[in-house]
């Protein structure tokens, strides 16, 4: 896991809420990989903040929830797939403008169900680098994480 100082993103913007007393809202987020190494990246549904921007699907934890135990919600909620284990790998800690976020990145080798996009986003299975843009700037460090795998 990795810890460090927050990825302060549009830090030309104001910040919602009192800066000493905004919440961490937590986040599981998951990272499909099929057997030829291709992640899973969809857009931002639009009406959400960063509608349009490419992400790792996941979602808030809900009180009371682990982290896989909302991952699994989460993605059979908005893309219609049942996950096997969830692989906890890094944490970070992202100052947007309308929040302060703690995502909790999770690879995940297997899954059933076929993709149903059940936000309006759309989907895409990538390799690095990256084709699809804008990539919202939380997953741009996910995107490094996996590369420098890569090199090792």
């Amino acid at each position: 896991m990795s810890g460090g100082a927050a990825l302060v993103v549009d830090g030309e913007r104001d910040r919602a809420g009192d800066p000493a007393q905004r919440p961490v809202v937590d986040v599981a987020v998951g990272i499909l990989i099929d057997a030829q190494g291709a992640f899973l990246l969809t857009s931002r549904p639009p009406g959400k903040v960063y509608a349009g921007y490419w992400e790792f699907p996941g979602g808030k934890l809900e009180a009371g929830e682990t982290v896989e135990q909302a991952l699994r919600r989460e993605l059979q909620e908005e893309i219609g797939v049942t996950i096997g284990t969830a692989h906890a790998w890094k944490d970070s800690l992202v100052d947007y403008p309308h929040a302060l976020v703690r995502l909790h990145f999770c690879k995940v080798y297997d899954w059933q169900g076929e993709l149903q996009m059940r936000e309006g986003q759309q989907f895409g299975w990538e390799h690095l680098p990256v084709q699809r843009a804008p990539v919202l700037p939380g997953t741009v460090p996910v995107l490094e994480w996996l590369a420098a795998e890569r090199e090792d």
